[in-house]
């Protein structure tokens, strides 16, 4: 389903409009980098990344224990989001032509402001390889693209997220519509309607007894935690894979 809403004045989309949305299970896009309208989707099929079921390749094991990339959050966001929005013809339409209009990718670096939406980056020498960006809240976290300069950067930066989703105590990772390169990294589809119960259970009322916390908190906990968090994280996502 596919509705169009009028834009805000200020030209950027509403933060409080956005997060509705996304707790509803819709998310804007456009159908070029200067489309200054937005469409938002709500697919009758969802695909999400299961926190105890991401699949971990011996190649890509092999590189997380060995640290071929630095890896931060929350360091270079409008950097990702731009690199993502690039023309990329293997993921968009036959002219390469982004999803993520200027006006799009303007709403969420206000959003990751607000501390609503997060960056993973991996570097190679001081370079940003690639990465990912999304939206997180309550127990949530909706990934919505990333992109590699160098083989395996957003590989890596995925296997980072699902590690620093798993120490923050966080439940569901969605990443919208399926593809082979998710579907390899263990992405599975469900009907919406399962999508938005999961939803709706991830944004449970908390209680004393829970320990969620926001993504950047996880991921400084995995960093901190061992003298080699990569060799941890292909550890810990291996057994469980």
């Amino acid at each position: 389903m596919m509705k169009h809403l009028p834009h805000p004045p200020s030209g950027l989309i509403d933060p409080q409009l956005l997060m509705l949305a996304y707790r509803g299970g819709i998310f804007p896009m456009a159908d070029s980098r200067d489309d200054p309208e937005i469409v938002w989707v709500e697919p009758r099929q969802r695909a999400i990344i299961p926190l105890d079921g991401i699949h971990v390749s011996r190649s890509l094991a092999k590189t997380l224990r060995q640290g071929r990339f630095s890896v931060t959050c929350n360091t270079a966001f409008s950097t990702v989001v731009d690199a993502c929005a690039a023309p990329r013809p293997d993921l968009a339409g036959e002219d390469g032509e982004s999803w993520i209009s200027e006006r799009i990718a303007a709403s969420y670096c206000l959003l990751h402001r607000m501390g609503l939406a997060h960056s993973v980056e991996c570097w190679r020498d001081g370079v940003l390889a690639g990465g990912l960006y999304g939206v997180g809240f309550d127990r949530v976290f909706c990934g919505e693209s990333m992109f590699s300069r160098i083989a395996d950067a957003s590989k890596v930066a995925l296997c980072w997220l699902v590690a620093a989703m798993r120490a923050s105590h966080l439940e569901l990772l969605d990443c919208q519509f399926i593809t082979p390169h998710l579907g390899r990294m263990g992405a599975r589809v469900m009907a919406q309607a399962q999508y938005l119960e999961q939803v709706r259970q991830a944004c449970r009322p908390a209680t004393p007894a829970d320990n969620y916390t926001a993504l950047p908190v996880g991921f400084s906990s995995v960093l901190e935690r061992a003298s080699s968090p990569g060799y941890d994280i292909a550890h810990s996502l291996t057994q469980t894979s």
